[in-house]
């Protein structure tokens, strides 16, 4: 008859109260330390580290999200707060109307979703200072932060973000890096266009400004890059960059590339370009076809490109509510970028399509 003897069956992986036990500390506070809370002494974080790794602990994937469901209901119960940062800096010329941002009600919907309230604050504005806002947003323990760009300066970028977690719209602030959330312009240009030819239009043009272009990542001049790639030269009409962020100062350079190039439909701003249009006698869609590259409900007279903001205000939220419950803080070693496809809308501003 075969003899076991004393022999113990080989452990399973080592557990929470393993450690405890074994560092004489509480299981709460080995929960603390492993998932990176703060408010632990250095000396106990550093004594349960050690003999987790010692004991090669691994962490029980389906326990560790049920605990991160408890928690998240304590959070909501709790009602922090996330701040949202706006620019007010109005010599920029990029407050008025022919520039769209996410708006405040799809980031607080989102928001209250996951338990968190949500206020505004505009550097720039009512003496709101870079510092000023940091000791405000600390002296009411808010760590998650939304950085919403509107300004050629860029006062958001000179905010220490050591202390939240934070992500940002589009492209405009490049240093810091944080993560980031914006509209796949490369996709939606690219989108139009092929709306546009299925219509017949064979000289398609854009118009808009650098900052709008450079907030996309080059994806405005991208797009149009790989749409013309395929095209006769002849049917290749330049980018126009408007020489002002105030499109209102941009008739002369924009009646000149329209006489020089001649497209017959425009990817363009809802604002001053159609009266200029009139202005040079077209019309739309008789004479030329006219898309709005940044499309709101509010514009039912045109078609458009539609960014869909509210799923770039939820991908925002979800980013910065994601480093909260895993405690992450400060600029990302290697940020995060998340890109929401736009939707073409149907709009009386170009004709039908030759199939309809």
């Amino acid at each position: 008859m075969a003899c076991y003897g004393n022999t113990m069956p080989e452990s399973t992986s080592a557990t929470l109260k393993d450690i405890a036990r074994a560092t004489g500390v509480s299981i709460m506070t080995v929960s603390r330390v492993l998932r990176g809370a703060p408010k632990v002494a250095a000396e106990k974080r550093e004594l349960v580290l050690k003999e987790a790794k010692r004991l090669d602990y691994q962490p029980d994937p389906h326990l560790a999200r049920m605990m991160q469901v408890v928690r998240g209901k304590k959070e909501k119960r709790l009602r922090a707060v996330i701040a949202v940062i706006r620019e007010h800096v109005p010599q920029d010329g990029l407050l008025g109307p022919s520039y769209q941002y996410v708006p405040i009600e799809d980031i607080r919907r989102r928001a209250h979703g996951h338990g968190y309230a949500v206020e505004e604050f505009y550097l720039g504005k009512d003496g709101m200072t870079p510092k000023k806002l940091q000791k405000i947003l600390h002296a009411r323990g808010i760590e998650g932060v939304i950085v919403s760009p509107q300004s050629m300066t860029l006062p958001c970028s000179t905010l220490d973000f050591s202390s939240f977690a934070s992500a940002t719209f589009g492209n405009a602030m490049s240093s810091p890096a944080l993560h980031m959330c914006a509209g796949n312009m490369t996709l939606g240009i690219h989108m139009a266009a092929e709306q546009l030819a299925a219509r017949g239009y064979e000289r398609i043009g854009v118009a808009v400004t650098k900052w709008i272009v450079n907030r996309s990542q080059f994806g405005y001049s991208g797009g149009l890059f790989h749409w013309q790639h395929g095209l006769p030269e002849t049917d290749r009409v330049p980018l126009l960059l408007f020489p002002s962020n105030d499109i209102s100062r941009g008739f002369d350079a924009f009646s000149k590339w329209m006489h020089e190039h001649q497209p017959d439909a425009l990817i363009t701003f809802d604002t001053h370009v159609p009266g200029w249009l009139k202005r040079l006698g077209l019309r739309f869609p008789e004479d030329i076809g006219f898309v709005v590259h940044d499309w709101t409900p509010k514009m039912t007279g045109f078609a458009g490109i539609y960014q869909q903001r509210d799923h770039l205000a939820a991908a925002a939220v979800d980013l910065v509510v994601t480093q909260l419950t895993q405690n992450e803080h400060g600029v990302p070693e290697v940020p995060r970028q998340i890109m929401i496809p736009p939707k073409w809308i149907e709009g009386p501003s170009v004709r039908a399509r030759a199939s309809q």
